[in-house]
């Protein structure tokens, strides 16, 4: 006999664990399902252990920078502290005791499984059956995506969890994929003392965001002492050798796979209530509505993975679920950060994204080694800041913040997307001084209004 509850969140990520907390939090009966790790990729294998990581590879890079700016110094790396930190402080050796039961604190009930979609407003999980009468969130996330080169399934490869996993540090390490987490992986590894070669198929790294960034961040990647090998088609995997379709080759004592995350909704039986279980992803209205009665938070929606944007899609849904007011989602100053050295920032479209929407574009563009903070700083003070304004409309669609603080500099700048600041109103703002910030004041007065 099914059981009925309120709401079934299926997918206990970072968006269907907030969705199910909240929802609780109102008094609603709220069943949880994961046959993981409540929480999701983001506490465990992706945002939180990886910055740790990343964070200790910049210490490092500090160090080694004192020479001839502050006195002299000596930098040995080791891993173990890291390790032990990610195991310890970030994921609790993988247990997600500390997240169940703060979930069924507030009022949730948790349910360990492999669920899926049964008809509306139904669902599976191990031969039980629950029904919601106001309806069911998915919020399913996504996996590491495996590209069908031959001979890689029969390798002992990593994905995003092995790399972070890891207590031993490889001697050598082939990265395929020049996104964004290859890239920080890769970044970080070689300042640890790993060996790393990265190979991309497209012709440039990140090739998702402006040339500029590319550029940046394959020049700081060389210099680091990475191998960058852009424009290569990986033909064939033979154990731990990577051959190019060009006939060159790399042999690497480990191989990380970084090409995408994927959505495995085939399993979730879309087809139950009407949606095409092949689909790439959910399709969701701006009130996270997929049919009637379903709602979808994350990376599942297609709208990146990024955990603020699984956090953001999942106050929408709150919100329609409580029948509560609220504007429905708006993505155009959709912000991203690569935690590189230097952090790459950008919010709403690239350059090239914007005239392909018919946009009349201007741009602007400064180097922050030439702002006076970017000056002071020094030695590390890669970065610039790209604007990309509107003529027509006197406002900026998107912009890119790269620098020692790039993601945080973004902050202003989405702002002013988001909110379609005039361009004439940026340029006579006060920016303090000396900041980093302030680059975008030298940039904006390029702009014409």
């Amino acid at each position: 006999m099914a059981e009925e509850v309120d709401v079934i969140v299926l997918g206990m990520g970072v968006g269907g664990e907030e969705v199910g907390g909240r929802l609780a939090d109102a008094g609603l009966s709220v069943v949880g399902i994961e046959n993981r790790l409540v929480g999701g990729e983001c506490p465990y294998w992706g945002c939180v252990p990886s910055k740790m990581m990343i964070r200790g590879s910049g210490l490092l890079a500090e160090g080694r920078r004192i020479n001839g700016m502050a006195g002299s110094a000596e930098v040995f790396p080791d891993w173990a502290p890291v390790a032990k930190r990610i195991r310890e402080e970030a994921t609790d050796f993988w247990d997600d005791k500390v997240a169940v039961d703060r979930f069924v604190k507030r009022g949730g009930r948790f349910v360990r499984g492999t669920g899926k979609l049964a008809g509306p407003k139904t669902v599976e999980v191990d031969g039980q059956t629950y029904t919601a009468r106001k309806g069911v969130v998915l919020g399913t996330g996504t996996k590491a995506a495996v590209p069908p080169i031959p001979g890689l399934a029969e390798t002992e490869f990593w994905t995003n969890k092995e790399a972070i996993e890891v207590e031993e540090l490889p001697s050598s390490l082939t990265v395929l994929g020049g996104g964004s987490i290859g890239l920080e992986l890769a970044q970080m590894f070689q300042r640890f003392g790993v060996r790393v070669t990265v190979v991309e198929a497209m012709d440039r790294l990140m090739s998702y965001e402006e040339p500029e960034s590319s550029d940046l961040i394959t020049e700081v990647l060389q210099r680091d002492g990475v191998t960058v090998h852009t424009g290569c088609r990986a033909d064939r995997v033979d154990g731990m050798t990577v051959h190019l379709a060009d006939g060159r080759e790399f042999t690497s004592e480990k191989l990380l796979v970084a090409t995408g995350r994927t959505a495995d909704l085939h399993k979730l039986g879309l087809d139950t209530v009407g949606l095409d279980p092949a689909a790439k992803a959910i399709t969701v209205d701006g009130h996270m509505r997929a049919a009637d009665g379903l709602w979808a938070v994350g990376d599942c929606t297609g709208h990146g993975a990024f955990t603020h944007m699984a956090m953001y899609q999942a106050a929408i849904a709150i919100r329609d679920i409580l029948g509560q007011e609220g504007p429905p989602a708006d993505y155009r100053a959709h912000p991203r950060v690569t935690f590189t050295d230097p952090e790459i920032g950008s919010v709403g479209l690239t350059e090239e994204a914007a005239r392909h929407q018919g946009i009349h574009v201007q741009t602007a563009y400064t180097k922050l080694p030439e702002a006076t903070r970017g000056w002071i700083h020094k030695v590390g003070n890669d970065g610039f800041i790209k604007l990309v304004a509107d003529r027509d409309r006197d406002v900026l669609v998107g912009a890119t913040s790269a620098g020692p603080t790039g993601g945080e500099v973004l902050s202003a700048l989405a702002v002013a997307v988001h909110a379609q600041v005039p361009v004439h109103v940026l340029q006579h703002m006060i920016y303090a001084y000396p900041t980093f910030h302030r680059a975008i004041e030298a940039a904006v007065q390029q702009l014409e209004v």
